[in-house]
């Protein structure tokens, strides 16, 4: 199992940050994300389920993905969602902003990519703790990028 918890200031507003983390917007923080379509509850509740397709390389993954738990005060926002990718890895993301002022945002990103099956626990092991930080890494830096250039 791999497992992080990475956090980095925005300077922007809580509002603006939680807007790119709305169904119409994923996209902006996760391009790979082909289709991302709310198919049981409210993208707000805790059990909404989403079917998403995901492009890697020349493939394209299709799976659920579950919200487990949805904030959403005025200093505080608070998204977890779970899903399995490639029948391989049960991935746990949660994405969490804190207002630390008007201006600024503190984003928590935290998450784990579990094997769920024997070829899901050796790809895991044989892969680079390096290069999961990196695509954490890539990923704070798009949502940090994407809040302060783009209109939401």
């Amino acid at each position: 199992m791999i497992e992080w918890k990475e956090e980095i200031i925005i300077d922007t507003s809580i509002e603006k940050v939680w807007a790119l983390f709305l169904d119409k917007n994923i996209k902006k923080i996760m391009p790979k994300v082909e289709e991302h379509t709310l198919i049981e509850g409210e993208e707000w509740q805790v059990g909404a389920k989403h079917q998403q397709k995901y492009r890697e390389g020349k493939r394209v993954e299709t799976y659920l993905v579950e919200t487990l738990a949805y904030e959403d005060h005025e200093d505080k926002k608070v998204k977890t969602i779970s899903f399995v990718l490639g029948k391989a890895f049960q991935i746990t993301l949660t994405f969490t902003l804190i207002k630390l002022d008007e201006t600024q945002t503190k984003f928590i990103y935290e998450g784990q990519n579990k094997g769920v099956n024997f070829v899901g626990r050796a790809m895991l092991k044989l892969g680079s703790q390096q290069s999961n930080n990196k695509v954490v890494q890539d990923f704070m830096d798009k949502v940090k990028h994407e809040a302060l250039i783009g209109e939401v």
